[in-house]
C-alpha cells in the first residue's frame, strides 16, 4: 500500500534561521536568495494514505506547516515526547478535530501525555472546560518495545530510542522509521528496525551533544541497519544543506522542509 511521507519540519528546537544567529547557514535560510533548504521548522512528519493523514508531534510551527501543505484534516496524531518542540502546536489541533466525527486520537507515551494534559490542561480537565477546546482523546502507549496501533490497514510500531538520559518513542510504519530527538537506540530496538526502504533520523550537527545523534554517528547507525534509503532530520545550522549532502553516501541524504517520500505502508508478509 503506497504512502507518502511530508517532512513539515527538519530543523532543531531554535529553528533555523536563529534567533540572533548571522552565521552563513542562517543567512542563506533567511534571506530570499539563499538556499530555502536550509530554512528548518521545527521538527514533524505527515504521513498519509489513501485518504488518510497521520501528523507525527505537533510543534510550535505546526500552524504554518499546515497551511504550507494543505492540510485540511487529520486522522490521528502520535508524538515522540513531551518536549516543547514536539508538543506546544497541539492546540492548533482545534479546527481539524472539529470535522472529525467524534474525537481526534493522540497517541503518547506516559510521560508525554502527562506533560501534554499539564500545558493543555483547559483542554482535558473535566470541569470548567474551556468550551471550544480541542476534541481529543489521549491515548496513552505503553513502554513495550513494538506496541503497535493499527490505523486503516496500517500499523504504526513504537521503536524505544534514547535521548540523553530520557527513552523516548520512535515509530515505524510499514517499510519506514520515524526516530527524532535520539542520542542512541538500544540493544531490544535495533530487531525492529530490520530490512527498512527509509530511516528517519536525527542528525543534529557535526560535533557531538550530550541528547543527540550528531553527523557521523548518524551514518553510523545507517551503516548499521541497511535502510535502502535514509534522511537525516532535526539539523541545527551547523550543517548547510547543499555542502552537507555532498560528502554523504548517494543513500543518505538531508531532509528539508517539504520534502516528500514515497514508501510502501503495509508491506505484504512473506
Amino acid at each position: 500500500m503506497d504512502a507518502t511521507l511530508t517532512f513539515l519540519g527538519s530543523g532543531t528546537s531554535m529553528g533555523v534561521p536563529t534567533l540572533g544567529c548571522g552565521c552563513a547557514v542562517c543567512a542563506s535560510a533567511a534571506s530570499s536568495t539563499g538556499d530555502s533548504r536550509n530554512r528548518r521548522t521545527r521538527p514533524s512528519v505527515l504521513v498519509s494514505w489513501e485518504g488518510h493523514n497521520v501528523v507525527i508531534d505537533t510543534g510550535p510551527d505546526f500552524h504554518a506547516q499546515a497551511i504550507r501543505e494543505g492540510i485540511s484534516r487529520l486522522d490521528a496524531v502520535f508524538y515522540t515526547h513531551g518536549h516543547a518542540d514536539h508538543v506546544l502546536g497541539m492546540d492548533d489541533l482545534r479546527p481539524l478535530s472539529f470535522h472529525n466525527p467524534g474525537s481526534l486520537p493522540l497517541y503518547a507515551d506516559e510521560p508525554t501525555a502527562a506533560t501534554i494534559e499539564r500545558v493543555f490542561d483547559y483542554t482535558f480537565r473535566t470541569e470548567h472546560r474551556y468550551p471550544t477546546s480541542a476534541r481529543v482523546t489521549l491515548n496513552r502507549l505503553p513502554s513495550t518495545p513494538g506496541t503497535e496501533v493499527a490505523l486503516f490497514g496500517a500499523q504504526f510500531q513504537c521503536i524505544p530510542v534514547t535521548h540523553g538520559r530520557q527513552t523516548i518513542t520512535g515509530y515505524r510504519f510499514g517499510s519506514a522509521a520515524y526516530l527524532t530527538d535520539l542520542s542512541d537506540i538500544p540493544a531490544e530496538s535495533i530487531p525492529l528496525l530490520a530490512d527498512l526502504d527509509v530511516l528517519i533520523l536525527d542528525a543534529l550537527r557535526r560535533e557531538p551533544h550530550p541528547t543527540h545523534s550528531n553527523l557521523d554517528n548518524s551514518i553510523a547507525i545507517v551503516e548499521r541497519l541497511k535502510p535502502r534509503r535514509a534522511f537525516f532530520t532535526h539539523m541545527s545550522h551547523d550543517l548547510d544543506h547543499e555542502a552537507t549532502n555532498a560528502i554523504l553516501p548517494p543513500h543518505i541524504r538531508l531532509a528539508y522542509d517539504g520534502l516528500r517520500v514515497t514508501f510502501n505502508i503495509a508491506p505484504e508478509v512473506t
